[in-house]
């Protein structure tokens, strides 16, 4: 166990840290694959710039990986532009 305060302290923020990246980044797989289940143009259209931005804020807190997020919505766009 750490025997600084300010060890302790980060260990509390990383844990709090932990639980908010695992909800976002879970919240943007179940928006991924809601995405891909559609079929109806006009719905993935309007859903995709939510999960665009959802990837890119995930990217830039480094909860995944910059090259992923951009590969994440390449194949997004191929979907919705194939429907």
């Amino acid at each position: 166990m750490a025997n600084h305060k300010s060890a302790l302290k980060r260990i509390r923020s990383n844990e709090a840290k932990r639980v908010i990246n695992r909800y976002q980044h879970k919240t943007t797989r179940n928006a991924i694959k809601k995405l891909r289940e559609l079929t109806d143009k006009k719905e993935a259209e309007a859903l995709f710039p939510q999960v665009v931005s959802m990837l890119d804020k995930l990217a830039k807190k480094n909860i995944i990986h910059a090259n992923k997020a951009a590969n994440l919505k390449s194949g997004l766009a191929k979907h919705v532009a194939a429907l």
